[in-house]
């Protein structure tokens, strides 16, 4: 188990933007990770009304930005930073967070790496019901730079 201490280290998501509070388990094409950042009152992407589901797609990006930091690292490297281009096949079963009374567990695939993007599956759980899941791709930062 990675702790958050290390998931700061991997990701530029910093302080309470980090959504991730551990690494439960991970190889070279898969992550697990859990959290109960949803539960937090100064969670950064909860308003006035509480934490909406919309958001569970910035969880399953986290662990994607994680395991790639962790790739990385095991090559004694540092992982590109990346922007998120698409999301595919989204599927949200709940309409919100903050009332979820155990941890959330994130999972992310990797479906392809290429040079300069990456795509990944998610899909993200409480107490064993999925709340949701999707496709998302990630163009690294040199590709990311031409564009704009």
């Amino acid at each position: 188990m990675l702790d958050r201490e290390l998931i700061l280290s991997l990701i530029p998501h910093q302080g309470g933007m980090c959504l991730l509070d551990e690494v439960h388990d991970w190889s070279e094409e898969r992550i697990h990770c859990r959290t109960r950042s949803h539960q937090r009152p100064d969670n950064p992407l909860r308003s006035a009304d509480g934490l909406r589901a919309l958001h569970l797609c910035e969880y399953g990006a986290q662990s994607m930005a994680v395991h790639g930091g962790l790739l990385a690292r095991q090559h004694g490297d540092r992982a590109q930073p990346g922007l998120l281009v698409a999301l595919r096949a989204v599927r949200i079963d709940c309409a919100w967070l903050h009332e979820l009374p155990d941890a959330l567990d994130v999972f992310g695939e990797r479906l392809m790496a290429a040079e300069a993007s990456w795509q990944y599956g998610f899909r993200i759980e409480h107490a064993g019901r999925l709340l949701a899941e999707g496709r998302a791709a990630v163009m690294l930062a040199p590709c990311a730079a031409r564009i704009g």
